[in-house]
């Protein structure tokens, strides 16, 4: 719903004393920065080796506006979950809508809602223990990503498919590649501009060495939104919502639209930082949607341990997955 782009992908970050905005580095839209689209230079990172060539950056930063900008997100996140707690812990700031947070009230299961005299704490339903769990969760979500990678799937990565195709197009090899992809009209522009029909990649070094299913990042990006999903009250509006000035993206100015909620922003922020790693050339989209599932269902696992360790008058935690059904733990 709405804009492509997460609201916890814009909204400037309160942190403590500190609040800053969400301003990237951002590479340039230049055909330098699409690598591995020669063939020895191709082969040199499949073998392991570096080309020596990097990644020329714009000396503006700005906000996230194309899927160049998302694989740079992607290929170097700053700590967006442990960001998304905060923008939702922190109240907007009066004077200026474009500012501080959003507001978000916990989850109605929460055991404190309806206290007159308690809030809860750093250990337990409170600001430190969303923004704790969240960080926490990741680790247990690349060690389920890396089982599955090295012992269940070892998919082939889309770069050395690409490689696959070339060979067979250029060199006449006979891999087994379906006729559909070596009629696509994508190859005959791709050729067009690089005289390759190389995947082009948006990381110098390409992908990293390992299989490309699933996608470590997207299962740690599945894991800590559903935390977060199970924390926060998903139906809540967000207020003042924002987009990149499309005059300047530098700048945010007010979002007009239909409402964006919590859950619905947490979901995209997910498939944000997933599918950039896909907008990089290094994984298929199928890595980052299954990816999505398997992270949920490790922070689901971990919410059920969670719950067996709390005194509070608990009934659960209940919220929306990622396929549209209700859950509570």
């Amino acid at each position: 719903m709405g804009p492509y782009v997460s609201q916890f992908l814009l909204r400037p970050v309160p942190a403590g004393t500190h609040s800053y905005p969400q301003l990237n580095r951002v590479p340039l839209a230049i055909p330098e920065n699409s690598f591995q689209t020669n063939y020895d230079e191709w082969l040199l990172v499949q073998n392991g080796g570096e080309s020596g060539r990097t990644i020329k950056f714009d000396s503006t930063r700005r906000y996230f506006i194309n899927g160049r900008d998302q694989s740079e997100i992607a290929h170097t996140p700053p700590p967006v979950y442990t960001n998304a707690a905060l923008i939702l812990l922190s109240k907007p700031v009066s004077d200026n809508p474009l500012a501080g947070g959003v507001g978000s009230p916990y989850n109605p299961s929460n055991p404190y809602n309806k206290s007159k005299t308690q809030v809860g704490g750093s250990g337990t339903f409170g600001p430190g223990y969303s923004q704790s769990i969240c960080s926490w969760v990741a680790p247990h979500a690349i060690r389920a990503a890396y089982w599955q990678k090295y012992y269940v799937h070892r998919r082939l990565r889309a770069e050395a498919y690409g490689g696959l195709v070339h060979n067979n197009k250029v060199n006449k090899t006979n891999y087994p590649i379906h006729p559909e992809v070596l009629k696509s009209e994508a190859l005959d522009r791709i050729y067009s501009k690089y005289k390759s029909y190389l995947l082009p990649q948006a990381f110098p070094e390409g992908a990293p060495f390992h299989s490309s299913y699933p996608g470590g990042a997207s299962v740690s990006a599945g894991a800590s939104v559903t935390i977060l999903k199970a924390l926060f009250d998903e139906s809540y509006v967000i207020p003042n919502p924002v987009v990149p000035d499309p005059k300047d993206p530098t700048k945010l100015i007010p979002y007009q639209g239909p409402p964006l909620t919590v859950g619905g922003e947490l979901n995209k922020l997910a498939a944000n930082i997933g599918l950039g790693r896909d907008s990089a050339g290094i994984h298929w989209r199928t890595d980052a949607a299954a990816s999505l599932a398997l992270g949920e269902a490790i922070a689901i696992g971990i919410l059920r341990d969670e719950k067996l360790t709390f005194r509070e008058q608990f009934e659960g935690f209940t919220f929306t997955k990622f396929d549209g059904t209700k859950v509570t733990i």
